[in-house]
């Protein structure tokens, strides 16, 4: 119910048809092999001769119009046999049966027909919710997931509780409706037999539920086993370069078959549970048969009896009717007890919150005029191991501010927390005197350009590429047409010759992460991303460590392009990019300890120009 209650909502109307095509569905069922009481009269030669014609009168009860149809239809039946023969009668009979079953499966198919929607809604919807909140989650949140278990999520389980769904769908509106009306059936042909049968169900529902009673905890254990092959995969593909240059082939293939192989087990278990339940059902469904044939053929022997053995073949053939719903009922409970260990794994990451809150009352983004502010700020990862403490920095207006230290001195970390990736322990961070955190998040961003160590790119064309997180459906700036604006972006970072270059130039498609590109020409497209999204902040993270000296000349030459008259913070890696920055801060194990210009920070003789030393003497 929890499922249903939380995914089907959208789609009542089709769920309303699908139960009145199921209810019409069952008792088009009972009219078809109702056809089966006279043939068998026929056929035996049991047919009572003196019926007469009743009509049908007002203040009649339903079990009074119900005997006088019955009678009414003998009475005709009789009439035909006399005028035109019982073969004739046997052949009106059968086309009755077969109209009423063509009906029957027409309201079977429409029954689906209406389930069809709600399927395939519902596992868009959770996919849609999955998609849409990891967009929302913080940067933070995704340093401890890991992707292969979130990939699981989005699909294995999604799966898993669009199948969940669709059984608690069958078994609400669709097996019980068909159990109901055919017991109601049972009851009017023999209400004594029915009894009897009725007390027989329970004891086999009690051992049929024995064998889904750990199904739930495999299901969760199965999906997260999944997940971590997954990650084995992902891992895997990411950093195939590093296992080949190592040799470490053997060592991977022998992680991942004994991983596959539990994965294996444990699915295994879940197969076998699950597909036990047909057989066992079918095996109780045959005993009770087997035990309502007796019992059935010791009320027909009985002289007093109510039933006669036409009657008997009939109500056989309805219970047996029950035997597929009933089975299908029992295997919905399986598949609803693996959806809603799914489900748990799913709402991890639904009901996951984020820690970048916004303000209830946000005020405008004010218009940069003057200085960026980090004011006496502090902030760790893990709260008890601050990365940050007590920093205190400014970045005005138009000026390029570089911070440079050693490795995990915290200067990524203080980039991070401008575009508020994540959100200060101590202190704040202010734009013209404005705290980030009383603003919009997207507002805040929106003002801001990143320019990466490593540059991601999409699989897509360069166009898309260039043009990504740019509202294209606003007039392009200067009065250019997109494409104009595109073009210009990417010849300021001295990307358009490679561009065109291209078999299909702008609509070339880049690969997978930009994999058909060198690392310096996925950095210049990552540049005119920038340019033409034309910030009025920009942050850019070792944006040249990692080419080589040519690359890094073209990269550095649009970089100058890019900082013209643009307020930029810089992490440095490479010094001689940062010798003309307006300000140097120097980290040290998350502290300021140095600041001021190239010039007047080696004449200070201290860590900045240790590091310079350093570097110069690589």
């Amino acid at each position: 119910m929890k499922l249903l209650r939380r995914f089907i909502s959208p789609y009542l109307w089709q769920v309303g048809c699908s139960i009145f095509f199921n209810l019409l569905s069952a008792v088009l069922t009972l009219f078809s092999f109702s056809t089966i009481i006279p043939i068998l009269r026929i056929l035996f030669g049991i047919v009572k001769a003196d019926n007469v014609y009743i009509p049908l009168r007002e203040g009649m009860s339903l079990s009074q119009i119900g005997d006088v149809l019955v009678n009414n239809l003998y009475w005709y039946l009789q009439e035909q046999m006399s005028t035109i023969g019982p073969g004739w009668v046997l052949l009106e009979l059968g086309l009755f049966l077969i109209v009423a079953t063509l009906l029957k499966c027409a309201a079977s198919y429409f029954a689906a027909f209406f389930t069809i929607p709600i399927e395939t809604g519902v596992l868009r919807d959770m996919r849609r919710q999955l998609y849409n909140k990891v967009l929302t989650l913080p940067v933070g949140y995704f340093t401890e997931a890991r992707k292969g278990d979130i990939m699981s999520r989005m699909t294995n389980d999604v799966s898993q509780v669009e199948a969940s769904i669709m059984a608690s769908l069958n078994m609400l509106f669709k097996d019980p409706i068909l159990i109901i009306v055919y017991i109601v059936a049972l009851f009017m042909v023999s209400w004594r037999l029915t009894v009897f049968v009725l007390i027989l169900l329970p004891t086999m529902g009690y051992v049929i539920g024995l064998v889904g009673r750990s199904l739930k905890r495999r299901s969760t254990k199965g999906q997260e086993q999944t997940a971590e092959l997954l990650s084995e995969i992902e891992e895997t593909l990411g950093g195939l370069r590093i296992v080949k240059a190592f040799n470490a082939e053997e060592k991977l293939k022998a992680r991942f078959e004994a991983q596959n192989n539990k994965t294996r087990r444990t699915f295994a278990h879940i197969a076998m549970r699950y597909n036990l339940a047909h057989p066992v059902s079918e095996f109780l469904g045959t005993a009770m048969i087997a035990v309502v044939l007796w019992y059935g053929g010791s009320l027909i022997l009985n002289e007093n009896s109510t039933i006669d053995a036409a009657n008997f073949i009939y109500y056989l053939v309805i219970f047996y009717s029950i035997i597929n719903p009933a089975k299908d009922l029992t295997r919905a409970a399986y598949a609803i007890r693996r959806g809603t260990a799914s489900l748990e794994r799913i709402d991890k990451i639904l009901d996951a919150e984020s820690n970048i809150m916004e303000a209830e009352s946000p005020l405008p983004m004010p218009d940069f005029k003057d200085i960026i502010r980090y004011e006496n700020i502090s902030f760790g990862y893990q709260k008890e191991r601050p990365v940050i403490r007590h920093v205190s920095l400014e970045i005005p207006k138009g000026a390029t501010v570089a911070l440079v230290g050693q490795s995990g001195s915290g200067k990524t970390t203080l980039a991070d927390l401008l575009p508020r990736f994540y959100d200060v322990d101590e202190g704040r961070i202010t734009i013209d005197g404005v705290d980030i955190r009383e603003v919009k998040t997207h507002d805040l961003r929106a003002i801001m350009g990143n320019v990466n160590q490593e540059a991601i790119l999409f699989n897509d064309t360069f166009y898309n590429n260039i043009t990504f997180g740019v509202d294209t459906a606003r007039p392009a700036p200067n009065g250019m047409s997109w494409e104009e604006a595109v073009i210009e972006a990417a010849k300021i970072a001295n990307a358009h010759d490679f561009i065109m270059a291209m078999p299909e130039g702008y609509q070339t498609v880049v690969g997978d992460r930009g994999s058909r590109l060198s690392g310096g020409q996925r950095q210049r497209i990552s540049i005119a991303r920038a340019i033409l999204k034309n910030p009025e902040i920009l942050i850019m993270d070792e944006a040249t460590s990692a080419l080589d000296t040519e690359s890094e000349k073209l990269v550095q030459d649009s970089l100058d392009h890019l900082l013209k008259n643009r307020t930029t913070l810089v992490v440095a890696h490479r010094l001689s990019t940062i010798r003309n920055a307006d300000i140097i801060y120097v980290l040290h194990e998350g502290e300021i300890v140095e600041k001021g210009r190239h010039e007047e920070l080696m004449a200070l003789n201290g860590y900045y120009h240790k590091l310079v030393e350093m570097q110069n003497t690589k």
